[in-house]
């Protein structure tokens, strides 16, 4: 059988080009599980591999995106059926593995998870990744003993996804967010996913050269690296969690050790790819309760086609240009009714205040 998928080449001058190719499903890997594809999404490791990243992916030609939401098609285990709705975020997929910008993928059926009743494949895909890690990061920072009443966590790239659904999960849970953005067009955007404040990025540019500054945050969750994690370090209260998510402006940051020996900051990270199963099924169970933010996934998610990401999107979330959660869809009339039904318990249980149905661009 054939399907749709994107596929990446390298030519013989060592440039990488993209094309929209048929694929045989006996061309995909070996696995238990064979998942028609619903949703996708764009993460910046998927950008990195669709641009010949070798550290991201090593062998070409290869098809990117590195989680997918979907219905079974073949199952050799009994944990998965034909028709079942399952999701899988990290591990291998679109990395070495073929990747889930394509209308089918096979897998390990234990990078398999059921998707949540309550929850639809696009949604799971808006949340992803990206939701994934912000969760993580909280969860972190809270087995740390972080609790709201100590004071603000700041957000920086707060307009990408994982820096969208920090804002969004942290307010849920009842912190007091800084979105920092050089974009002063979000504003509205980051208030109405629940930011307290929205600071520019001179904020956290720091340069007296001093080891330490006058405490102004109990935390963090940084997707920037480079003189933002060194600010957020000098400036963090005693005993506060600063997380290290991304390097959206550089791989190096430069500190003293003095915020970790004076002031007890402790530095912790995020490895989301391979976490472990049962640590996934906590955080998604937390993702589907009490840090549910479904109602904010609207704002957060633009759609669109295989096509849109191939000409446009890669290249658009590497120079910094996207907002929010890329979600690509991959099949035509999928969970409809799943969504219908989203969308209606969505009306019936949130009420937003007229101040909160603005229109995000």
């Amino acid at each position: 059988m054939q399907f749709k998928a994107l596929q990446i080449t390298e030519t013989p001058n060592g440039k990488f080009e993209r094309a929209i190719i048929q694929r045989s499903i006996d061309d995909l890997p070996k696995g238990e599980v064979l998942i028609r594809v619903h949703y996708s999404a764009l993460n910046y490791k998927d950008g990195l591999s669709a641009t010949g990243h070798k550290g991201i992916s090593r062998n070409f030609p290869h098809t990117p995106g590195i989680e997918a939401a979907g219905q079974v098609e073949v199952s050799t285990v009994p944990q998965f059926k034909k028709g079942q709705h399952v999701f899988l975020t990290g591990y291998d997929l679109g990395m070495n593995t073929s990747g889930a910008y394509a209308d089918y993928i096979r897998v390990p059926a234990e990078w398999v998870m059921n998707k949540p009743a309550g929850i639809s494949c696009k949604d799971i895909m808006t949340i992803g990744t990206a939701g994934f890690t912000a969760a993580y990061a909280l969860h972190k920072m809270e087995s740390m003993g972080q609790s709201p009443d100590q004071g603000p966590i700041v957000v920086t790239g707060s307009t990408g996804g994982v820096g969208s659904l920090s804002v969004a999960i942290l307010a849920k849970a009842g912190y007091e967010v800084i979105a920092v953005t050089g974009k002063k067009e979000s504003h509205d955007y980051l208030k109405y996913l629940g930011a307290a404040k929205v600071e520019p990025r001179e904020f956290l540019n720091d340069t007296l050269g001093k080891p330490l500054q006058r405490a102004m945050w109990a935390g963090a969750i940084d997707t920037v690296s480079g003189n933002m994690l060194t600010t957020l370090l000098k400036r963090c209260k005693r005993d506060g969690n600063v997380v290290a998510t991304g390097l959206l402006s550089s791989i190096h940051f430069t500190t003293t050790i003095y915020p970790f020996i004076l002031n007890g900051v402790n530095l912790l990270g995020i490895g989301a790819g391979q976490t472990p199963m049962a640590l996934r099924q906590h955080l998604w169970k937390k993702l589907e309760g009490e840090w549910n933010v479904c109602d904010k996934l609207p704002a957060i998610a633009h759609e669109i086609t295989l096509e849109e990401l191939k000409d446009v999107y890669i290249d658009a979330i590497l120079s910094g240009k996207t907002k929010g959660r890329v979600v690509v869809k991959l099949k035509e009339n999928c969970c409809e009714s799943e969504q219908h039904e989203h969308n209606l318990n969505t009306i019936l249980n949130s009420k937003p205040l007229a101040s909160e149905r603005i229109a995000v661009a």
